[in-house]
């Protein structure tokens, strides 16, 4: 069975949206899109590098398919190692409305979802079943359980809005740290387990 994982960019404040350009997404009024780019630096692309690298199929929502449709099928050089993953394995998009996409070797993932992604991890043979970005699918995913591993890619920018991964009203969740490293342009990667749900306690002394 393929390991489920996700990968996003966030701010500092937990911020997903748009991080690639201004116009990515621009739901809610967002007007910061494109804050990423400035800490591009060669650390990020090597860790994006090693993830897609680890890629057997995507479970993508259906904003980030759309970008993702849009730009990747037009980068044809053989060399790009993100570009040459995802124009050729399978592609599955969780959507109501989608029901002929043009890009090669997608499917359209519908009704049940939890159970159609528990399918998916167990038919997914060779290689992670990943998700990029995809805000709303990541935090229907991880409320039911079914992602095992996540990687925050932490960028040193403060934003004040816009949709973010852990929304209120989560189910408070503990995670183990598995793996962290920093870019030159300060970028903290980090890589959790999810460890059950989150425990509480107290400092206080028994007098």
């Amino acid at each position: 069975m393929a390991k489920l994982t996700l990968t996003t960019f966030v701010s500092l404040d937990g911020v997903m949206q748009a991080p690639g350009g201004p116009d990515e997404d621009t739901t809610g009024g967002f007007e910061y899109g494109g804050w990423m780019v400035p800490f591009a630096d060669d650390g990020l692309g090597a860790f994006i590098n090693e993830v897609f690298d680890r890629s057997g199929a995507y479970l993508l929502g259906r904003r980030t398919y759309d970008i993702f449709s849009s730009y990747w099928p037009e980068v044809t050089d053989p060399q790009d190692p993100v570009a040459a993953r995802l124009n050729t394995l399978p592609k599955h998009v969780v959507s109501r409305t989608l029901t002929e996409p043009e890009w090669e070797n997608t499917t359209v993932v519908r009704g049940d979802v939890p159970a159609e992604v528990a399918r998916l991890k167990e038919q997914t043979a060779e290689g992670e079943l990943q998700i990029h970005g995809s805000g709303t699918l990541a935090q229907f995913l991880l409320a039911h359980g079914l992602i095992d591993e996540v990687n925050l890619i932490v960028h040193p920018v403060y934003l004040g809005r816009g949709r973010r991964l852990f929304a209120d009203g989560g189910e408070p969740t503990a995670f183990e740290l598995t793996g962290a490293r920093t870019t030159g342009s300060g970028i903290a990667i980090h890589t959790y387990r999810p460890a059950g749900r989150a425990r509480f306690g107290t400092f206080e002394q028994d007098v």
